[in-house]
């Protein structure tokens, strides 16, 4: 089964491809920089943008699993924040996962089916100080990925999305220098007392992927934060 995950050159992405392709997925790796982890994992490396159409359409192909993780952030509220800012935060998180949908889903039906895993966010379903284009751009995917789930239900297709709380990747340990924080404090703010792991959210994107009886399920896996 061919699984593309997008996002995969680091972070969360290459968790899930590393999980996938244990998992025995014929994963490709599909990120502006994909070489080096797809070289580690003898898999197949596809240069992608996930803002441009040209470049999205033909690498959904054959496409059984779509994992979507890339994505980028931003730290202003929504009066600091640069028209430029709000609209580039838009076009990769949700414009590119609309796009990897678009393009993945009529293969998948004429194949009888597939799954879709969308990796959204808690700030998609929470309001987070300072990350207005952030949290919107996230609550956007959690209300594409129900439509979705809801419109090709008949076509064997189901769609998930797994929203992460805050998790020890490169990109987070980038947002706390930009802002100033501690990552001491940004620890200790969490239920668990910790953060979460790119590995524990590649584990609940392996669940939704096979879970057969999921579609329109948005999982939140980020240690107790939102029950706080």
């Amino acid at each position: 089964m061919r699984a593309l995950v997008t996002g995969a050159g680091s972070g969360i992405g290459d968790a899930v491809a590393r999980r996938l392709t244990d998992d025995g997925y014929d994963v490709t790796v599909a990120d502006l920089d994909p070489h080096a982890v797809a070289e580690e994992l003898g898999a197949t490396a596809v240069v992608l943008d996930v803002r441009e159409e040209a470049s999205v359409a033909p690498a959904m192909a054959g496409v059984d699993l779509l994992v979507n993780v890339a994505g980028i952030g931003s730290t202003t509220n929504a009066p600091d924040t640069p028209l430029e800012v709000w609209e580039d935060v838009f076009a990769v998180n949700t414009r590119g996962t609309f796009l990897c949908c678009k393009h993945a889903i009529p293969g998948m039906r004429e194949r009888g089916g597939g799954s879709i895993v969308n990796v959204a966010s808690i700030a998609g379903l929470v309001g987070l100080r300072n990350r207005a284009a952030y949290c919107a751009s996230k609550g956007a995917v959690v209300a594409l990925t129900r439509a979705l789930a809801v419109d090709h239900v008949d076509d064997g297709i189901r769609v998930n999305a797994v929203c992460p709380g805050t998790v020890d990747s490169p990109w987070v340990r980038r947002l706390v220098e930009q802002v100033g924080e501690s990552f001491d404090d940004l620890e200790a703010r969490q239920p668990m007392g910790r953060l979460g792991t790119t590995e524990e959210i590649a584990d609940a994107v392996l669940y939704l992927a096979t879970a057969e009886f999921a579609t329109g399920t948005i999982l939140t896996v980020d240690g107790g934060l939102t029950a706080a």
